[in-house]
């Protein structure tokens, strides 16, 4: 199966990390060295001096949407912010990653500082106060001079996690996804996905959402093709990003002689590598899956990704991950062979029902999750493609 050129040198840059036990005095010795201890410092800055660095900064912060598909606040609950603000209600502090100096990343509190910033610059007007009412309807410009002055007065705290907390690089973003992690344990429940997105956010994560998007992968998946359906917001997959999950594990898992750490695990390690993919690489990794993914609704159609079950002699209603991981990675090892495939796509379809008549095909539908049960399943799928093939 062929690989991107990256993906063929980057595990070489992943040092085993295996854990050894530690005797007390070296446990105190790590714990004085700071080693894995997160250096930061607080900051405080009045309201128009904060919203005046955001505008004359682009690079102070990185204001993207933290991810691309969550509801923002509407203009309510940024009205129930400033409201705070002005009755000198205690706003949480801003949590900042320094990416090199005077320029960070928000890692928790995006949309508070688009609703400072969107006040300030007079985007929506104030509703939906309960103890200022008589404020409603109002914009920035709008108010009394006194109530503006009142609320100028006010700051907005930051916790910003400095560089030196370690030299690493690696250990830099495993750091910062921890740190994620342990601020987001409470509030929104956000997905493993979901912090991936906001962390390692860049060309591969863009391509991930783009493919999730497929007609042939959504459908499959029971989510609604059409971006304006209604019934998108409330599809599970969509919502928690479990579908960008999904096409990210058929890229990671055709490395899955790397596999370590367990599936979420491992997905974050190819995330966070995937930080160092470049254009040429981002058009590989598109074109093998289309290719894939095409291929595979060619021969299973209406039942891709769906097992078969020799009891009832039918195919099942929905899709396995498991399944697909065994599909999708076994197909893309025989790309090359593809026409053969189509021409005995019969035969496929035949050999793909005894599979799951036998007592391995457990693994198909999802038991064992461990490297060698991975293996083995993607292994049991390749091996009946290669036979029908070499009929």
């Amino acid at each position: 199966m062929s690989l991107a050129p990256v993906e063929e040198k980057m595990w070489e840059k992943s040092p085993s990390k295996t854990r050894i036990k530690k005797s007390e005095d070296e446990i105190n010795k790590k714990y004085e060295s700071q080693e894995k201890r997160i250096l930061t410092e607080i900051n405080r800055e009045k309201l128009p001096s904060f919203v005046e660095a955001l505008s004359k900064n682009p690079k102070y912060m990185n204001l993207r949407p933290f991810y691309q598909r969550r509801a923002r606040w509407d203009n309510k609950m940024k009205s129930l912010l400033i409201e705070s603000f002005l009755i000198n209600i205690p706003v949480p502090s801003i949590i900042l990653y320094e990416i090199d100096y005077n320029s960070y990343e928000v890692m928790d509190g995006q949309q508070r500082i688009s609703a400072i910033q969107d006040f300030y610059t007079n985007e929506f007007a104030l509703t939906g106060l309960e103890i200022w009412p008589e404020l409603n309807q109002l914009k920035y410009e709008q108010l009394s001079v006194k109530i503006r002055a009142g609320l100028d007065r006010r700051s907005i705290s930051s916790i910003v996690i400095l560089r030196e907390s370690t030299s690493d690089p690696e250990e830099a973003l495993f750091l910062k996804q921890k740190t994620f992690e342990r601020l987001n344990t409470g509030g929104v429940d956000l997905s493993p996905q979901e912090v991936r997105n906001c962390l390692y956010y860049g060309k591969f994560d863009s391509l991930l959402i783009e493919l999730s998007r497929h007609p042939i992968f959504a459908k499959a998946w029971g989510i609604p093709i059409d971006d304006n359906s209604p019934e998108l917001s409330i599809n599970t997959l969509y919502k928690k990003m479990e579908d960008a999950e999904l096409v990210l594990r058929f890229f990671a898992l055709r490395n899955v002689e790397h596999f370590r750490n367990g599936m979420e695990g491992f997905l974050d390690l190819y995330m966070m590598k995937s930080l160092e993919f470049y254009e040429p690489d981002i058009e590989f990794f598109k074109d093998i899956f289309l290719q894939t993914i095409n291929l595979a609704h060619q021969i299973y159609e209406k039942n891709l990704f769906k097992p078969f079950s020799p009891k009832s002699g039918t195919w099942q209603k929905k899709s396995y991950k498991a399944y697909y991981d065994a599909v999708m990675v076994g197909f893309s090892r025989h790309l090359h062979e593809a026409e053969i495939l189509i021409a005995r796509k019969s035969r496929v379809i035949e050999e793909t029902k005894k599979l799951f008549d036998k007592q391995e095909s457990r693994l198909l539908t999802g038991e064992g999750r461990t490297k060698a049960d991975i293996q083995a399943r993607i292994r049991i799928f390749d091996e009946m493609l290669s036979q029908v093939i070499g009929e």
